[in-house]
């Protein structure tokens, strides 16, 4: 499968304003596409930063210690249940399929990173882990099996064959802009159905999204310094939840189902706390299961990029 990324570019963003390289310029990067942020310093308004935004096949010389600290990033609590080098080494065995997000060129390390897995495939092949480590899959069943309805993933992962299931994996720093992933998804439409062109295994029934949330949880350190509170009655409202990543709404609006999941491995009680550097509430963070129908991913993909276009756009 050849690669053949579209070349966006410049990407309008919030904030943004157009660079000046003419067209020729532009397309002379291909195949990664540029993409420039001018941040406004809130305190002087005349103080600019310019970044660039490149978009690039994964680089199995390059990305690996880079998509391994992500997906890290990804699973958070449950990080240390995978083997992270494993299932690192399978997103890059597949560089014709995703994208990173680089500012540093082609060596440097990603700042944010979209693929899509097989299920059905590497289950078969009892990939990704090791004997002494949980297949992605097992865990994914098993907390779909924990959700006060099972979800339809838990009867998708249950069928033998599986079937063909897509598991996009995505995660970026948590300063990158949200206007980051719309190319990077609409890269991939365009990918898989070079794939199927190709006669590749890409042609999924179903995409399947792993990605994180949070509840606002009081401060443990507050309460040791007010007074006593009072408990709170049965029955009262479960507590909000939030989204790390904007585009996570969307996706839940046009999904078949979504879960939560509990982390398997329990954080302390001031855990909390130590996430809470922007606001006064603690964070206990969970993960999330998305899944969506495959016919229906193509008018996703188009609400997300609707979702997070710029003003003005």
């Amino acid at each position: 499968m050849g690669k053949r990324k579209q070349d966006l570019g410049d990407v309008p963003m919030g904030g943004t304003q157009a660079g000046d390289d003419d067209s020729d310029d532009v397309r002379s990067l291909s195949p990664r596409t540029a993409l420039q942020w001018t941040i406004a310093n809130t305190l002087q308004d005349v103080d600019m930063v310019n970044v660039d935004f490149e978009w690039f096949d994964p680089q199995p010389a390059v990305d690996f210690h880079g998509l391994k600290n992500l997906l890290r990033q990804l699973f958070d609590n449950d990080a240390q249940m995978f083997d992270l080098s494993a299932l690192a080494d399978l997103i890059l065995s597949q560089p014709l399929l995703g994208s990173t997000v680089k500012v540093d060129g082609n060596e440097s390390d990603p700042y944010a990173f979209l693929s899509v897995l097989n299920l059905q495939e590497h289950k078969a092949n009892k990939l990704p882990g090791q004997t002494c480590h949980p297949r992605l899959d097992q865990v994914l069943q098993g907390q779909s099996r924990r959700q006060p309805r099972p979800l339809p993933l838990n009867e998708l992962l249950s069928q033998t064959p599986v079937p063909p299931i897509g598991l996009i994996l995505t995660e970026r720093m948590i300063n990158m802009p949200a206007e980051v992933i719309p190319p990077m998804y609409n890269m991939l439409l365009e990918e898989i159905a070079w794939a199927i062109e190709d006669k590749e295994p890409y042609n999924f029934s179903h995409y399947l999204i792993v990605s994180k949330n949070y509840e606002e949880i009081e401060s443990k350190l507050d309460l040791e310094e007010s007074r006593p509170q009072k408990k709170k009655k049965k029955g009262s409202e479960p507590p909000q939840r939030f989204f790390f990543h904007p585009e996570d709404d969307v996706l839940e609006r046009n999904a078949l189902c979504t879960g939560t999941m509990e982390y398997t491995n329990k954080q302390d009680e001031g855990h909390a706390d130590s996430k809470r550097a922007f606001q006064e509430l603690g964070i206990r963070t969970k993960g999330s299961l998305t899944l969506i129908d495959g016919a229906n991913f193509e008018n996703t993909v188009k609400a997300l990029t609707e979702y997070l276009k710029s003003p003005g756009m």
